[in-house]
């Protein structure tokens, strides 16, 4: 009877000899495998050798990020390679740390999991470093390029009349988002690889436009030439005969606006010793003393623009300093220019 039970212990230890070697055989077999439901980057290695998974992601991470960034606008490109951009990666560790995770475990749970074929979840992101101060010098690159500064508009008024520089509008690389793409595509071999250097525009501070409004009329005075110019919108519209102040009395020069405006004013008289007995009156509109006639458009300080009844005195320095014109033409001059307009007296 004892005999039999020796020879049933013998046996049991036999099988469970067998059935260890066994496990042991497997698990041996399999330990120079990943296991399934390994991915690095999105891609499955599960069931591959090192060898043969450092292969599969040298060419579906590693191959495609090696692929060139080109940007590109219009007819122009610009490029920038994997050796510039000093790309690189870990994948021959993060393959060491899959295979390392697939033996996790004891050798009875990784012979089990085996038999019943299943793997185990272990998603895994491998390290891609890059030069970011590469991509900044395309980006300085492309934005020499297209880059362009916005041009003020600009008005010179002298005797000789007016002359202006229009103004550009400019335009400006939206760098910050173009960075930010090429940074996706460094690290992500399923990202594009090629992108348009999109521009925002850039508006001047002063604008064609805005001179155009802000000079729509002006009028310059060349005491010289014995002429006042009517400028619209920056454009010589009519011409006119003057006449100007007098030795000692002279038309005032500089840049000033038309302060006010009157039909058949009355004339107040300046407290200047030239005035005589009038000085400090006003006179009114029908006196024959006054020799403001039909219009006026006062300047600066009693100085004015005005119809005058002697006519032979129109080309000459004759006033007492305002500007005279004949009395049709300061009528046809009246309604074209409205009080602020710009007055350059040269």
């Amino acid at each position: 009877m004892r005999s039999r039970y020796f020879l049933l212990v013998i046996l049991v230890l036999v099988l469970l000899g067998g059935f260890a070697g066994a496990v042991y055989a497997y698990d041996h077999a399999q330990e120079g495998q990943i296991a399934k439901g390994v991915t690095v980057g999105g891609v499955p290695i599960g069931g591959l050798t090192p060898t043969q998974a450092s292969a599969r992601l040298r060419s579906q991470i590693l191959d495609p990020l090696r692929e060139p960034i080109v940007v590109h606008r219009e007819k122009r490109r610009w490029k920038l390679g994997a050796k510039e951009a000093r790309i690189a990666t870990d994948l021959d560790a993060t393959v060491d740390d899959a295979l390392a995770r697939s033996r996790q475990g004891s050798i009875f749970e990784r012979v089990w999991r085996g038999i019943r074929g299943e793997g185990i979840d272990a998603t895994l992101e491998p390290t891609v470093t890059y030069s970011d101060a590469a991509i900044v010098r395309l980006l300085n690159r492309i934005r020499h390029s297209v880059d362009r500064k916005a041009k003020d508009a600009s008005v010179t008024i002298d005797g000789g009349g007016i002359s202006h520089v229009s103004s550009r509008t400019g335009r400006r690389v939206l760098a910050t988002r173009l960075h930010r793409q090429i940074r996706t595509a460094m690290i992500d071999p399923t990202a594009k690889r090629s992108f348009a250097a999109h521009t925002t525009r850039v508006l001047p501070r002063v604008s064609t436009s805005d001179l155009t409004k802000r000079y729509a009329t002006v009028l310059i005075v060349n005491r010289g030439a014995f002429r006042l110019t009517l400028y619209k919108d920056l454009q010589v519209a009519k011409s006119y005969p003057i006449a100007v102040g007098q030795a000692g009395l002279e038309t005032p020069a500089g840049l000033y606006h038309i302060a006010n405006k009157a039909v058949n004013p009355a004339w107040h008289v300046p407290d200047s010793d030239w005035a005589g007995d009038l000085a400090g009156k006003i006179i009114p509109p029908d006196d024959p003393e006054n020799p403001i006639k039909a219009r006026w458009l006062g300047v600066y300080d009693g100085v004015g623009v005005h119809g005058t009844s002697d006519d032979s005195s129109i080309g000459s320095a004759a006033s007492h300093g305002c500007i005279r014109m004949h009395i049709p033409d300061v009528v046809d001059l009246y309604p074209r220019v409205p009080v602020g307009s710009a007055i350059y007296i040269a």
